[in-house]
This record gives structure tokens, sequence and C-alpha cells, in this order.
């Protein structure tokens, strides 16, 4: 090997043993206090605290170039999706991989379920059979996570589950907030679209109950569920610019059309004439407010391109972070055996 070369791997592996030692000491006796994540609320706050921390030292590790770490080597994943997704299944897959697990991509349409007939309960338990060690699970049902979580003895991880919750979402956007505006409990927070049919409204405004915050939610009332005020501490807004009045955070949502939410508007052009977030809109809120979204993006609809690709926006950190935080969770469900 050439000398540059071999100093250049020497380096590499210097590098990856002080990460190592670094998470180690990090984490410390503390672990996770449950083994699998398919709702927000099944965490304490001193795991998201934990997830957070990791997270915090993982945002140092995926901008190396060389960064694939056998932190568990050997062990396998299966990122099983019954739904599209581009952000969510990337990062888990590139997060296994960059921890030397073994990483598999099972969708719906090349399963025994689509082509077969076979139940999601005897495709997951097939799977377990082969023991695999973890398992990421999109699916259309809701509750599909919990369910085949009581089957199965590899921890799951949901990815998202119909209209309920998406909770590695709600996480990396809470970490965002965080990152960026300091303690919850002094945010102003609006939602703003579709949270009627969106998994991502169902996790987050769990989570930031869970830190002691009453989001303001924004939007037509056919795209409201039914007692949400009741059901979460929450105040709707069917008149946007007095949801984001004075707010530090806006967070927009995606009008979910395959979900037929387009049965619930007049029509997409009427809806962005009311909730679309412009930059007159945006003013209303504070000078250092932050604009958030957790893509797929439809712009001039949920976002104005200037809204989107202005100083305000946060939506690609939002991305980095997700990795960062995928990466965090998959070492602490799977690393305690390594440890």
């Amino acid at each position: 090997m050439h000398p540059k070369r071999q100093k250049l791997w020497q380096d590499v592996a210097i590098w990856q043993d002080d990460f190592e030692k670094r998470l180690i000491d990090l984490i410390g006796e503390r672990k996770l206090s449950v083994k699998n994540v398919v709702s927000i609320e099944d965490l304490s706050l001193e795991d998201i605290e934990l997830i957070f921390d990791c997270t915090n030292l993982f945002k140092e590790f995926i901008v190396k170039p060389d960064r694939k770490i056998n932190l568990l080597k050997g062990m396998s994943q299966i990122n099983f999706f019954f739904e599209s997704s581009t952000r969510t299944r990337v990062s888990f897959e590139l997060a296994g991989k960059n921890l030397s697990i073994d990483t598999i991509n099972v969708s719906g349409s090349g399963s025994t379920m689509q082509k077969k007939k076979e139940s999601l309960n005897d495709v997951v338990r097939t799977l377990d059979s082969m023991h695999a060690n973890i398992i990421i699970l999109r699916h259309a049902r809701a509750g599909s996570p919990a369910m085949i979580a009581d089957q199965i003895k590899a921890p799951v991880i949901s990815a998202g589950d119909g209209w309920h919750e998406h909770p590695t979402q709600a996480l990396l956007d809470i970490y965002t907030m965080q990152a960026k505006k300091g303690a919850m409990e002094r945010q102003k927070v609006v939602i703003v679209g579709d949270v009627k049919h969106s998994r991502v409204a169902g996790s987050l405004i769990r989570g930031l109950n869970m830190f002691g915050v009453e989001p303001r939610i924004a939007g037509p009332p056919t795209l409201m569920p039914h007692g949400l005020e009741k059901v979460f501490k929450c105040k709707v807004y069917h008149n946007l610019e007095k949801a984001i009045k004075d707010v530090d955070i806006v967070y927009a949502l995606r009008i979910q059309l395959e979900r037929a939410a387009g049965a619930d508007i007049p029509s997409v052009r009427e809806y962005s004439k009311c909730f679309c977030i412009t930059p007159d809109r945006l003013a209303l809120a504070k000078q250092d407010a932050i604009v958030m979204h957790p893509g797929p993006i439809n712009r001039e609809i949920d976002l104005r391109t200037e809204v989107m690709e202005g100083p305000q926006s946060v939506v690609e950190e939002q991305v980095e972070n997700g990795f960062a935080l995928r990466l965090a969770l998959l070492y602490l469900l799977l690393g305690g055996e390594r440890r």
C-alpha cells in the first residue's frame, strides 16, 4: 500500500476508535427504557434526552468523508416499506450501512403479501425466524408496528403507520427546534395544514405536549380531526394570520392528496390562498422565527419558494438531523449487546 494511503487509513482508524470511546463514555450506564419505538409516547423524557445526546455526537460523524464504522458489524436490519418514502427510507438505510449493519430493503409490492396474499403477521414472523436484529416498518394501516412488535423478538421502529404516528420524524423535528431555538417550554409553535391525514402531526403534537408546549394548529375545519383540542393540549385556528402571530416556529404540512384530502377542500388553489406560508404571512411571526416542513414539499401550496429557500428555512437541516438521529437510535437499540 502507498505510504500516504496507509497513513490515511491509520488516521481513520484512530478517529473511529476515539469516536467509539466518546460514544460509550457519553452513554455511560444509561439505556433506553423501551425495546421498540412505535409511538413517541412510549419514550420518556430521559429516553429522548439520551437520543438527543447521541445525535449530537453522530452529527460530527456524518460529515466525515470515511464515515463507515464497525460499531454494529454482523447485525442485520430489514427496512420493510409498504408506502413510498425517500427521506425516511434512505436515512435508515444509510444509517444502518454506516454502522456496518447488513441492511436489506423489502417493498410491499415485492413481498408475498402483494403477490400471494400472505398476512403481514406471517411475513414479519418469517423474517423474524431469519434472526434479523431490527425491523423498520412503514405501513398504511395504523397500529401495524405495534401489532408486529408484540409478535416478534426483534426490535421494531415505526417509520410511519397510516394517519397515526411517525415517531422518528417528531424526534428529529423537536431536536431541530431545540438546536435552533433553545428550551422547548419557551417556544410558540404553529402547525399548519392537513392535520387530519398527517402521521407527522400525530407524533409531533404528542411530542410537543411532552415538552410542555401547547401548539397552535391552523387549517381548514375539514382538515382538523374531530375533538383535536380535547384530546391534545392545543388551540385550533382557521385563520392563519391569527395563528402565526408572534410564533417562534412555523411548521407546515403537506396536503395528503394520496389519502383523499382533496375531497376535504374546495381546491388546492383555494387552500393555498388561505394557508400557504408566504413571505407576508411569515412576517407576522417573530423576526427570528424558523420555518420547518417534513417533506416532500408542494411548493406554492405548503410553502412559497421564497420562504422554502429563504434564511429562516431549516428544512435541509431537518433532513441532516434526521440522519444523525436515526444513527443514534439504531445504536441505542442494538449497541447495548456490544457494550
